[in-house]
Order: structure tokens, then sequence, then C-alpha cells
């Protein structure tokens, strides 16, 4: 029975020993609390899990930044028990063959129920209300008080009113449905709305044809998109200009979404009534017409326990069969178990990388029970099964192929 030892570099195996005994014991780094009910899923025999695991098979975390520390090369896998993902290399563990895995949707009705509130803070002007409320609670006339000055904070009722919707994934179909219910008016935007996304989104939802349209055709403009290059600063000096006046922008998604001074100038100068925000920044500190909250989009136990049980399951089944689902990296790969070792190689997305494959298995004497290739950009993944042990010779082969990123040996 082969050992880690016994493996090229960047390899592992793992299966059982005749007795029953697993060969590979896998390390887990938990760089944050992660709920107790995802981490039961990691069988004790199977499993150790820790904030003290040197050389770990994969990483489990929320929003600890991987970007300012070492990713010790032991790592197969990292697993963040939310939807974002910018606090994690990727491009960089893409180089090295290892996937990022995430939790879509598992939050997503935390988050929704929060942008409700968001609307109705910002209707009823509830923060301005609240905060008077407490400034008078102990005077003598407080009641009669409140009473002549509430009129300062009457507000307008969301049904009949405008929302636009951009992004319309998990979070915004649930917000733009949610909405609709309130009677509210909704128009969503979104280019690469899934068929999953179509299929549970509203019917009664209008689609706008353009982001220009959608903001000047709104009363409030909700985003719930990822944070990358293509959505950095997406809300800036033109979607203000193109904003209906007094337009209340929210802001649930990550704050780098928006350009901070072009809205700061839409707030100065009017154009925008209101930014409700779940992302505290210097620049609006104090600002009468901001409303922060301090990042509570997925901050209740449910939605906690909803992203650590679908990640850490997503986790296992990658560590266990090499099978791939929800990576922000590599393509869904998924394929039932057979043959006596499964190999799982990750490659540059690259001609002829198949039937180079297929040759040094070939050359080894090992019968091919069965494959499945995916790619997804500028990465490929491989599945193969074959009917014996695979030996460290065909392995230090598949190294030596140009382009090949990362391999590993399951044994059955």
């Amino acid at each position: 029975m082969k050992t880690d030892r016994d493996a090229g570099a960047g390899t592992t195996y793992h299966g059982r020993f005749p007795d029953g005994t697993f060969l590979r014991m896998f390390g887990i780094l938990t760089l944050n609390h992660i709920a107790a009910a995802g981490v039961a899923r990691l069988p004790k025999e199977q499993y150790r899990v820790g904030n003290e695991i040197a050389d770990p098979a994969a990483i489990l975390l929320r929003s600890a930044d991987l970007h300012s520390r070492p990713i010790p090369a032991s790592v197969l896998a990292i697993a963040r028990a939310g939807a974002g993902t910018n606090n994690i290399p990727v491009a960089g563990m893409s180089k090295r063959g290892v996937p990022v895995f995430n939790a879509p949707g598992a939050n997503a009705n935390a988050v929704k129920e929060l942008v409700i509130a968001g609307l109705l803070l910002a209707a009823r002007h509830l923060p301005d209300a609240l905060a008077f409320a407490q400034s008078i609670v102990n005077e003598g006339d407080a009641h009669a008080r409140m009473e002549a000055e509430k009129k300062r904070f009457a507000g307008t009722e969301l049904a009949g009113k405008t929302l636009g919707v951009v992004g319309l994934g998990a979070i915004g179909v649930r917000v733009a449905n949610a909405a609709f219910g309130l009677g509210m008016r909704v128009i969503g935007f979104d280019p690469h709305m899934t068929v999953e996304g179509a299929w549970q989104l509203s019917s009664s939802v209008q689609r706008a044809n353009s982001l220009e349209e959608l903001y000047g055709a709104s009363d409030y403009v909700t985003l719930h998109v990822p944070l990358m290059d293509a959505t950095r600063g997406l809300f800036g000096a033109d979607a203000v200009a193109a904003s209906k006046p007094g337009l209340v922008l929210m802001n649930f998604a990550r704050e780098g979404v928006i350009d901070a001074q072009a809205v700061r100038r839409g707030l100065d100068e009017g154009r925008l009534g209101r930014y409700v925000s779940d992302f505290p920044a210097a620049g609006f500190a104090g600002h009468p017409r901001v409303t922060a909250l301090p990042h509570l989009g997925a901050s209740t136990a449910e939605a906690e326990e909803n992203c650590a049980v679908m990640v850490i399951d997503q986790l296992r089944e990658f560590l266990e069969s090499g099978n791939v689902q929800h990576s922000v990296n590599f393509p869904n790969t998924r394929m039932a178990r057979t043959g006596r070792a499964r190999l799982c190689i990750a490659n540059a997305n690259r001609p002829n990388m198949i039937g180079q494959l297929s040759h040094v298995l070939g050359e080894a004497g090992l019968n091919i029970a069965q494959m499945h290739n995916a790619s997804r950009g500028e990465l490929a993944y491989n599945l193969i099964d074959v009917d014996a042990a695979v030996p460290a010779s065909l392995v230090r082969s598949i190294h030596a192929i140009d382009g090949i990123l990362a391999v590993r040996v399951i044994d059955a």
C-alpha cells in the first residue's frame, strides 16, 4: 500500500487499509468560527479539524484574509462558508490546481430579509426617528414632543414604488420576489442570469434592457453582484447621472461595487436620496443621508449553519471522491466511482491534454474504466477511474506533461 512519501511532488493518496482504517487523515485548518452543525459532518476518524493544523489538506474559513498569509503546499482545497471569495487569492490557487469552494445561496434568505429591512429603514426614516425618540425619552414632556415633531419623520409607503434589482442570482431573485409581494413594481437587470434563476423569478418582474434604463425608472435600487474587475465601481458617476432624482441606493453586496466618491457627491447634491449599506466606510461617516450597518447580511444562526453544512459537504465530496461542485475556479465535475483507483488531475485547458493523459496511462499498462473531463475558461479537470493500483512512476509521468497543475490519487 502506498503512502504519501511514495508519491511525486504535489500528489496525495487516499483510501483505506485492508483493516478498514484510513490510509490518510485529512487535516482541516479553520481560520474562523465555523458552525458546529457543519463541523459535525466531518467524521473524527477521518478528519482532524482545528485552528492549529500543520500541513492541512484544506482550509475552511469565512472572512479571514488569505491574501496576506502563506498557503501551505499541502492544501488541496479552500472552502469558504459564504458566497463571496474576494478574501481568497483565487487566481493563485488556480495556478496550483487548487479548487476554491463557496456556498452560493446558503445565506440568501438572511440577506434578502435584511434588504427588505433596509427598504423599510429608508422609506420610513426609521434611523432618524429612533435617534430622536432615544434623545428625548427621559424628558418630562417627551410624549408631547413626539406628537408635535413626528411629522419630521413622515415617510412613504413601498407599495406602488419601483425597485430596481441589479443582479438576479440567488439573493437578487429572492429580493425581487419579496418586493413584489410588498406591492412594489420590480424591474431587474442581469445579462448572465441562469436558467435556474429564471425559473425562480416571478413572472411579474420586468426586465430592463440596460442599467441606465433601470436607474432612471427606479425609486430604489439594490445591488446584488459579486465584486470583480467588471463590477468594481459599477455604480459610479454615470449611474448617479442616469438615476431618477431622489433614488435610494442600497448595497448589500460588497463595498467595492460602488464608487464611494461619486455616491457621496450624489448625496451631497441631492441627486441620491439616501444610501443604505451593509459596509460602513469612513467616507460616509456621519452623513445625514447614509444608513450603515456592520455587515449583518449573513449574520444569522440559520445562515451560518446553512453555509457551513453546504460547503463542508462539497469539501468532503472533493477530498474523498474528487468530485467538484460549486467551485469558483474549476468546472463542476461529478462521476460515480468504479475501478480500483481514481486519478484527479487539474490542468491548463490546452489542446491534446486528454490525448497525452491517455498515452501515459496506456504506456503504464493501465486500463481506463471511465473518464470525465470538464473545462472552465483556462482550467480543466479530469476524473479517471482505472482498474489497477496507480504506481508512483505513472504519477511522475503525468506531472511531466506540460500544463499539468495537480495530480491526486484516491484508492478504492
